[in-house]
């Protein structure tokens, strides 16, 4: 995971509008309307995942000497807070998001269904959220239930454990996720209309998910949703925004990008990543897309639709560690959009000790106290689950941390450490060797001095309540899911194996050709002999793009994937973190 920050967003509005495309009444501008221009504040923020307390990790920037440095960053209450500063410099003001919002979350968070997620951003004044991905990952039923608010129960977990649920002030958006009667699953769009000196001035929002979240998503999950392209669905919309009186369109999409000047948390250098497709199909009438998924921070000027009207394109990184202070400015008599910029603000919270060195505040960057109120309300989760967090289940014995190359996400040690605990948890079901993705791995495991490992260190590591999988494919098939994680299809990643499983590869090879050796305890895996291959459930339905696994036959589901990690920790005085190279780049 990539630490970055942003800053950030306004508080507590206090009505909220309808997110579906409901007309609204657009008043003529007035030939006596203020002579000064109208500007209109939108504080975007995206993924940030249950991030309640301050995630430990930092944002980098560079200052006006070149210099590099880091500020602590992220944590509910102090983003609260420069939510509020931003709003205070805007007469009119928005607060929006760009999905992925809840799961993949921290344990005070998770345990309790997210609920405390969304009860924070009901207290910073959230107003609209396109659904990201993560935002399925208990299905439907449950976030509707998010929304809706109640304490019906759809998953393995108890909702309303702590208090009644009320569900989100704000409004989910989610105009290209179909259900099987045609209808989106929420509203698609929602309009915001200001008072102003010169007359009553609309933003239109468009919100929806990517269109690839069945290959991110456990299909049952899904049932009964399908996933429109996304600029065909905002294309559509858009005429009717602006048929209902919008004076501007913003898209929020939970899809994105990443540039390649980190450090500049307002840089769009050499930008690429799949939000580009999309952008080039628009046709003329979007004015600001606000995205996510990433986890990156960048502002960019994009052409899309209408060359000399460029979009701005935004997203504010990940966990709260930074919000998006966008300013729209209209004509006082026409109340066309005449200008608009916008930046991130890095949301500096208090320091932490990490594992290259203690972080500590900068007076390069603002300064946030936490807000009292959300304080308190985080406060109560993180005291009621602080026994379960601090449970020790094991010692390591030393950090175990995941990697990034230039050509993809590798999983490092704890990848290889996930995937000997899966083996062990499936060796009585005939398991041969195991797989876990490096994507699904979401952050580095650091026990404590003495080498302790507490169950809230391994839930960060692993929120998602994976089962296990015991599946039979062939050596032909092993070979074909690996080259799926190196091709030039998707999304590069290296897939982690278990200790007695190697394999080599060469990026310089054609796509789809790129794996030189397979072994399986050091012998060369045979093409057409068929093996017992553990992974998690979201792999095992075709999750990351690795599609070969749904061609498996004989599948058996075996625990949780948690579990085998608590259990592989706790079987030994002290687990030793593999430090061998399972999975090798021979250009490296």
């Amino acid at each position: 995971m990539i630490p970055q920050a942003k800053f950030a967003a306004p508080l507590l509005l206090a009505s909220l509008l309808a997110a579906c495309a409901t007309p609204q009444t657009q008043s003529a501008p007035s030939r006596t309307a203020s002579a000064a221009p109208v500007e209109i504040g939108i504080i975007a923020l995206n993924d940030f995942h249950g991030a309640l307390e301050p995630p430990k990790q930092s944002v980098s920037m560079t200052a006006a000497d070149g210099t590099k440095f880091r500020v602590p960053a992220g944590g509910a209450s102090w983003l609260a807070s420069a939510v509020d500063t931003i709003k205070a410099r805007h007469s009119n003001s928005v607060v929006v998001a760009a999905g992925d919002l809840t799961s993949a979350s921290q344990l005070a968070s998770s345990l309790y269904l997210d609920e405390p997620a969304v009860g924070v951003m009901n207290r910073i004044g959230l107003e609209f959220n396109a659904v990201g991905n993560h935002e399925f990952d208990r299905g439907s039923a449950e976030l509707l239930r998010l929304q809706n608010g109640g304490c019906g129960k759809n998953t393995r977990r108890q909702p309303c454990r702590l208090e009644p649920f009320p569900g989100a002030s704000y409004k989910y958006l989610s105009a290209s996720t179909i259900k099987d009667d045609g209808s989106t699953l929420f509203p698609g769009t929602g309009l915001k209309t200001f008072d102003t000196p010169a007359g009553k001035i609309t933003v239109g929002f468009i919100g929806l998910s990517l269109r690839t979240v069945p290959a991110l998503v456990s299909p049952d999950m899904l049932k009964g949703l399908r996933f429109a392209d996304e600029a065909d669905t905002i294309n559509t919309l858009v005429p009717q925004l602006r048929a209902q009186g919008a004076n501007a369109v913003v898209v929020l999409i939970h899809q994105g990008g990443k540039t390649s000047d980190f450090g500049d948390v307002n840089g769009c250098k050499d930008f690429t990543g799949d939000i580009n497709p999309i952008l080039d199909r628009l046709k003329p009438g979007v004015d600001v897309v606000v995205s996510g998924h990433t986890h990156w921070d960048y502002v960019c000027e994009r052409a899309a639709g209408d060359p000399a009207k460029p979009v701005l394109l935004t997203s504010a990184g990940v966990y709260g560690e930074m919000v998006t202070d966008i300013t729209l400015t209209f004509d006082p008599a026409t109340h066309a959009l005449t200008a608009k910029r916008a930046r991130n603000v890095v949301v500096q919270s208090e320091p932490y000790q990490s594992s290259t060195g203690w972080v500590d505040n900068t007076d390069l960057a603002p300064r946030f106290a936490p807000k009292p109120e959300v304080q308190a309300f985080v406060k109560r989760y993180v005291d009621d689950v602080a026994k379960e967090t601090a449970r020790v289940i094991g010692h390591l014995s030393g950090p175990a941390l995941k990697s990034e190359s230039a050509d993809g996400w590798k999983g490092g040690p704890l990848g290889y450490l996930i995937a000997d605990s899966q083996l062990a948890a499936t060796r009585k079901l005939g398991a041969q060797m195991a797989f876990t993705n490096p994507f699904g791995v979401r952050t580095g495991l650091t026990p404590a001095a003495d080498g302790t490992v507490t169950f809230g260190q391994l839930y960060a590591v692993q929120p998602f309540n994976n089962d296990l999988v015991v599946q039979t494919m062939t050596g032909v098939q092993i070979r074909a899911m690996i080259e799926e994680g190196l091709d030039d299809k998707d999304v590069k990643q290296a897939i982690s194996p278990s200790a007695n499983l190697r394999y080599s590869y060469d990026m310089r090879r054609p796509s789809g050709q790129r794996v030189i050796s397979l072994m399986l305890d050091g012998k060369p895996l045979s093409p057409s002999a068929k093996y017992r291959v553990a992974t998690n459930s979201f792999l095992s339905e075709g999750g990351d793009f690795y599609s070969t696994f749904t061609k498996a036959t004989d599948k058996v589901r075996s625990g949780i994937e948690i579990d085998a990690m608590e259990a592989w920790l706790s079987a030994v005085p002290v687990r030793q973190v593999p430090d061998d190279k399972r999975a090798f780049d021979v250009t490296r």
